[in-house]
């Protein structure tokens, strides 16, 4: 019996990729990286750490910067892309979350949010969502990020339930392979391709019905 659904953020509650998009750009121009909507799609789920060094490899410069200067440049990016965020609101939902979430609540199942941004909490009460979530797994408090399953065993922990009692919802590769690695019934929001490996998928948030999660996950 599924009692729990563990959400990732981005793609999946809202869309802040053209936010982390436009903060990462200005960093690489900076750097004198060249950054396309292309190569910033490789930075999708992922810690901000991860990307930034994605982004030293793409200009040849992993070396050109000791771990300190690298966290400087993770935290510059951070601070411009919360300045971008703070015109974020309840508008910004994406379709059909808003009524998946209050059909979990009227169905007493947990939600955590489970997402390698820092900034998870910000967002969600700018959404107007924070108070339906259960928990939030802190992702400073994880050794690995995704694809590694941590952060959703750690949700389903935070949430007291079995990894097969909980459902995850991704929208990047790496978090669909985070979900199966942990045990849990994976639905992936995205193009048939990006979502080959899920249990079931759907190609927009609009198309996510509980009763249908619901009814794939307990067959």
């Amino acid at each position: 019996m599924i009692k729990g659904f563990i959400f990732d953020l981005d793609g999946v509650l809202t869309d802040t990729a053209e936010y982390h998009y436009q903060a990462w750009k200005r960093m690489a121009n900076k750097l004198g990286i060249p950054l396309d909507r292309e190569m910033n799609e490789q930075l999708k789920g992922i810690s901000r750490m991860d990307s930034l060094e994605r982004i030293l490899a793409i200009g040849n410069q992993t070396e050109k910067y000791s771990v300190e200067e690298k966290e400087q440049l993770a935290n510059e990016k951070n601070e411009d892309y919360k300045k971008l965020i703070l015109s974020v609101t309840p508008n910004d939902l994406l379709p059909g979350i808003a009524d998946l979430l209050a059909d979990l609540k009227k169905e007493n199942i947990r939600l955590a949010l489970a997402s390698a941004s820092k900034n998870g909490p910000v967002i969600m009460e700018k959404l107007g969502i924070a108070d339906l979530f259960d928990t939030v797994v802190d992702p400073a408090s994880l050794a690995n990020g995704k694809p590694d399953p941590e952060i959703f065993i750690k949700g389903a922990e935070q949430l007291q339930l079995k990894t097969e009692e909980c459902v995850g919802v991704e929208d990047a590769q790496a978090g669909i392979e985070s979900i199966n690695a942990a045990g849990i019934f994976s639905v992936g929001v995205g193009t048939k391709e990006m979502m080959k490996n899920a249990d079931y998928a759907v190609s927009d948030t609009s198309e996510l019905k509980l009763s249908d999660i619901l009814k794939k996950a307990t067959n």
